[in-house]
């Protein structure tokens, strides 16, 4: 699962790990919900004439993927993440993964801890980084949905996967990963399948994340439900006095909106 992420890094780096994508500078983002627009990175039709450089674009939609057969978005679930296993044959993501395969840029994102109920302990938040900092890549997918009106919005939502060892004993899922010598492969959605792009969507190797633990203010709403906190306060580690136990059952997970 992932219901918050942040992306903080500058344009040029931004530039830099996705092979000279021309990007407008832009605010970093500490907290980043659904429903607000995030940046994604989408293939181009083509590369340059004699140009090495692979022909990206950067687009923002809003994080929420509506399906264009849906009527009324406000009768349709908040689909912020896809289970990676199953979203080739689900009707919500069947003609994304097929078609629109897209890369959503991060510098890391949050996850709740939750123990027994019994223990009647609140969800433990942690900041859940890149042990080398820099940026990272989820696999995401995207749709553009169009309202009787004409008018239409880009949507997408982030791939997610069975979380690895170390990130298990906080939540049982994690966000695909992909690495940046397959951009081009899970960009690619002319000659590669979904099938063919199965094996990049495992989890990310053991040691590749660190977890940080702070405090609860990254999940605050004020009294309209938006997001009180955006600082980058919301990173800073917190100290805790139990360390993480292993992971526990969970109900499955089906890839919608959970306010945690």
């Amino acid at each position: 699962m992932c219901g918050r992420f942040a992306l903080t890094s500058s344009s040029a780096d931004l530039s830099d790990f996705f092979s000279g994508l021309d990007l407008d500078d832009f605010p970093a983002r500490y907290n980043i919900a659904p429903t607000q627009p995030i940046l994604v990175v989408i293939s181009g039709e083509g590369r340059e004439q004699g140009s090495n450089v692979a022909d990206r674009r950067a687009v923002l939609v809003r994080w929420g993927l509506t399906p264009g057969w849906v009527k009324d978005p406000r009768d349709f679930p908040l689909l912020i993440n896809a289970r990676s296993e199953t979203a080739i044959g689900k009707a919500s993501f069947r003609a994304a993964m097929r078609h629109r395969r897209v890369l959503i840029p991060a510098s890391g994102f949050y996850e709740w801890h939750r123990s027994s109920k019994e223990s009647g302990e609140r969800p433990r938040a942690y900041w859940i980084r890149p042990r080398q900092g820099g940026v990272i890549a989820f696999a995401g997918l995207m749709e553009t949905w169009s309202s009787a009106d004409g008018s239409e919005v880009d949507t997408g939502a982030i791939l997610t996967t069975s979380a690895n060892s170390a990130i298990s004993a906080i939540h049982d899922r994690m966000p695909v990963v992909i690495k940046p010598e397959d951009f081009s492969r899970w960009l690619d959605c002319k000659t590669q399948e979904p099938r063919e792009v199965v094996d990049l969507m495992q989890p990310v190797q053991d040691d590749f994340f660190e977890a940080v633990p702070v405090s609860d203010k990254v999940n605050k709403v004020n009294k309209v439900n938006k997001v009180a906190n955006m600082g980058p306060d919301l990173q800073e580690a917190v100290v805790i006095e139990k360390p993480l136990k292993g992971p526990e059952k969970q109900k499955p997970d089906d890839g919608q909106l959970s306010f945690f």
